[in-house]
């Protein structure tokens, strides 16, 4: 599900940020301009998410994310930071890891389901730890694609109110 939606050009290594507002800002101007989609409206659309909780879920990972209405198929973008920066998640570490996504509302039956798939994945340590060892955004992608899927562990940690669309 994930390397499905991820091509190489949505991956960003070694993001420099001021803080969690600079990084949703950067990922949100490289999603629009690769897509073609407004800025404002996906900045917009991340920012909205993301005050209503933080959408870190612990270990160093945030999966801010944005279901609009004006998106046929779901846009993702994984962008590792340097230096880790606090997104004010459940376990207070920093966050290095920040898989976007943005959502059809066409599709919003999906959503959920493919969240919590998103949130096993990066709660495995292997795969975390391979991710931040990654020199490049091919290496990346070969992570992604060979983690096997049977074998996530069952927790993701986000608030109730972290599940609203």
């Amino acid at each position: 599900m994930i390397s499905a939606i991820l091509q190489e050009e949505d991956i960003s290594l070694d993001l420099v940020t001021k803080g969690k507002q600079s990084a949703l800002s950067k990922i949100a101007i490289r999603i629009a301009r690769r897509t073609g989609l407004d800025e404002q409206m996906v900045l917009r659309g991340l920012f909205d998410r993301e005050r209503l909780a933080s959408t870190g879920i612990g270990r160093g990972v945030a999966i801010p994310h944005a279901v609009l209405s004006t998106i046929y198929s779901p846009v993702a973008s994984l962008t590792r930071l340097a230096p880790r920066i606090d997104f004010e998640g459940p376990d207070d570490d920093p966050v290095d890891l920040i898989y976007t996504v943005l959502w059809p509302r066409s599709a919003t039956s999906a959503f959920l389901p493919a969240l919590s798939q998103m949130c096993r994945l990066f709660r495995t340590s292997q795969v975390r730890e391979q991710l931040r060892q990654a020199r490049s955004s091919d290496e990346v992608l070969a992570i992604l694609e060979t983690e096997p899927h049977q074998e996530f562990p069952p927790i993701c940690t986000l608030p109730a109110s972290g599940l609203a669309l």
